[in-house]
C-alpha cells in the first residue's frame, strides 16, 4: 500500500504515535509518506520506503492567521497526485481530518477517491472538541471521515457523548515499541542517584492538564520516608512553577530537569517509580512506556489511564488531585522489595498487550477494509 500519515511533528503522543506507526508500516513494505509542516522528531528519512512532505505556509499580509489548513489541503492534493498515495490516514479531527476533506472533494472532480480515516487522540475531542467555535468543524470532519478509530474505549465513549457522530469508531490503542526495551542498556543508575537513591521519573509535555504541581508534592512526601531524586523529562509552560515549588518545599536540589529527550529508554530503566498524576489522558502513552521498561505507575484514574494502568496489579490510581494516596502508595512498594518485583513484572506483561506487532495489523486490516469497500 502508499499510505498518507498526516500528523503533528512534535514530541507529544500523538505525533510519536503517528511516527512509529508510519515507520513500522514501511518496514512491512508499505510506502508510506508524511505529511506536515516540520519533520517528525523521532522520523529518520532515509529509512527505506519513508517520504516527508512539508506544508509551507506562504505570509499573506490581508491574513492575521495564516491559512495552514488551505496550504495542508493543497499538499495532501498534490502529494496524492505525483507520489499515487491510496489512503490518506490522518492524526486529530481538527485541523487535519477537516483538510483532508477538502483534499478529497478536490481530487473527486480529478477522478480520484481518496479515503481518509482520522484516528482520534483526545485533545481534538476534550479540549478544542468543547469550544462551541469549533464543535461543528469536529463533528463534520469526524462525519466525513471514511473510517474512525479511538486510541481508547473512554475516548470513544466521551465523543459519542459530546458529538453527534454517525461514523462507528473503532478503538484502537496506541501502542509502544517493546523491541527498544530488550536487551542491555547503559543503565548507569548511580549518574543520577550517587548515593543510592530511588528514582522517581515524570515525562509530559509541562502542561496544567498534568498537574506538575502534584507530581512534584507526591515525591516530595515519599522522599520523607523513602530517600529519592525526581527526574522530569520534557518542557513546557510548567516548568518554572515547578522549579519554585520545589525551591519553596527545600527539594530543587533533589530535583533532576533533563528537558526534551530522547533517551527516554535509558533513563526509563534507572527509574523504580513512574508518576502520572494528570487532571486528564485519553490513553497514557508515556505511562505504557514505563510499564514497558518494568516500572511500576502511580497515575489517576481519569480518561484511558484504567485502561492501562491496572490499579494495584501495574501500579496504583487515584482521583484527581488525591496526592495523599499515590504518595502513601509509593512509599509501600518502595519499602517492601517484593511487592515492587510483583508490580515491575506485572507492569511489563500488561505493556505486552500493547506491543507494536499486536496492535499495527489492526490498523493494516482496517486499511484493507476501507480499501474494499471504495472498490466494490
Amino acid at each position: 500500500m502508499i499510505i498518507g500519515i498526516v500528523c503533528y511533528p512534535t514530541y507529544g503522543g500523538s505525533g510519536v504515535v503517528a511516527t512509529e506507526l508510519g515507520k513500522f508500516l514501511a518496514k512491512l513494505g508499505n510506502k508510506v509518506h508524511f505529511i506536515t509542516y516540520s519533520q517528525p522528531v523521532r522520523l529518520d528519512i532515509l529509512e527505506e520506503n519513508i517520504y516527508y512532505h512539508e506544508v509551507n505556509v506562504e505570509d499573506y499580509p490581508l491574513f492575521q492567521y495564516q491559512p495552514y489548513e488551505l496550504a495542508l489541503s493543497s499538499k495532501m492534493v498534490d502529494t496524492v497526485l505525483n507520489e499515487g498515495i491510496e489512503i490518506l490516514h490522518v492524526h486529530y479531527a481538527i485541523p487535519h481530518a477537516y483538510a483532508a476533506y477538502m483534499a478529497r472533494e478536490i481530487l473527486k472532480e480529478k477522478g480520484l477517491y481518496i479515503p481518509v480515516i482520522t484516528t482520534l487522540h483526545g485533545t481534538d475531542i476534550t479540549l478544542v472538541g468543547k469550544n462551541p467555535s469549533y464543535k461543528p468543524a469536529v463533528t463534520f470532519s469526524i462525519n466525513h471521515s471514511d473510517a474512525v478509530t479511538s486510541v481508547s474505549d473512554s475516548l470513544k465513549y466521551e465523543t459519542i457523548k459530546f458529538f453527534s457522530v454517525r461514523k462507528d469508531i473503532e478503538v484502537i490503542p496506541n501502542f509502544i515499541d517493546l523491541d527498544l526495551y530488550k536487551g542491555e542498556k547503559n543503565c548507569m543508575k548511580a549518574n543520577l542517584a550517587p548515593q543510592g537513591q530511588k528514582i522517581i521519573t515524570h515525562i509530559s509535555n509541562f502542561r496544567k492538564v498534568k498537574r506538575i504541581g502534584d507530581v512534584v508534592d507526591i515525591y516530595y512526601r515519599i522522599q520523607k520516608e523513602v530517600p529519592a531524586r525526581l527526574v522530569l523529562l520534557g518542557e513546557g509552560p510548567e516548568r518554572q512553577k515547578a522549579e519554585e515549588q520545589a525551591r519553596d518545599l527545600g527539594i530543587l536540589d533533589q530535583l533532576i530537569f533533563l528537558g526534551k529527550t530522547n533517551e527516554i529508554e535509558r533513563v526509563l530503566c534507572m527509574s523504580d517509580v513512574f508518576l502520572l498524576p494528570s487532571e486528564k489522558e485519553s490513553f497514557g502513552l508515556a505511562a505504557l512506556e514505563a510499564m514497558a521498561a518494568k516500572v511500576p505507575v502511580l497515575s489517576t484514574n481519569t480518561g484511558g489511564l484504567p485502561e492501562v494502568n491496572i490499579d494495584g496489579v501495574t501500579g496504583y490510581t487515584a482521583n484527581v488531585g488525591d496526592v495523599q494516596r499515590l504518595a502513601e502508595k509509593g512509599i509501600a512498594m518502595l519499602k517492601d522489595e517484593k511487592l515492587h518485583e510483583k508490580l515491575k513484572q506485572s507492569a511489563y506483561e500488561q505493556a505486552l498487550m500493547f506491543d507494536i506487532k499486536n496492535i499495527v495489523p489492526m490498523y493494516i486490516d482496517l486499511y484493507k477494509r476501507v480499501l474494499a469497500e471504495i472498490r466494490v
